[in-house]
């Protein structure tokens, strides 16, 4: 049996959203994911379940209950304006940006300290290029 209750709520009308500070009660299992969180939630609150924002949930010591913050936002587009990018990432609102590997920018760097003076901008973008 699972329990969700919260204890603070807070609604913003600039930004479009509720935030509330959401205790989970989950006797017998280690945690809840942030997915089932926001299901549960979205039933609650009554609204989609990709307006729901669940982060920062630490389990007490002990086990059995989570305590944590969950914003809801009123549309997908406020979400996408107002929250960080990472969780809008981890939301599946955006793509994380792809980079080359760590080894290759080292190497990139290294490439372009060679060079001294007005030179060093033109290393950089021929070392760019490779």
């Amino acid at each position: 049996m699972v329990g969700i209750g919260w204890f603070y709520s807070f609604y913003g009308n600039v930004i479009r959203f509720e935030a509330h500070v959401v205790d989970v009660i989950h006797p017998g299992l280690a945690n809840l994911s942030k997915v089932e969180v926001r299901e549960k939630l979205s039933k609650v609150f009554k609204t989609e379940s990709d307006l729901v924002i669940p982060f920062g949930f630490r389990t007490q010591f002990g086990g059995g209950r989570s305590t944590g913050f969950v914003l809801i936002y009123d549309s997908v587009d406020a979400a996408k304006k107002f929250e960080p990018k990472f969780r809008l990432i981890r939301q599946g609102f955006m793509e994380a940006a792809s980079r080359a590997s760590r080894k290759q920018r080292k190497e990139r760097k290294n490439r372009g300290k060679k060079t001294r003076g007005t030179g060093r901008a033109k290393a950089r973008k021929a070392a760019k290029k490779n």
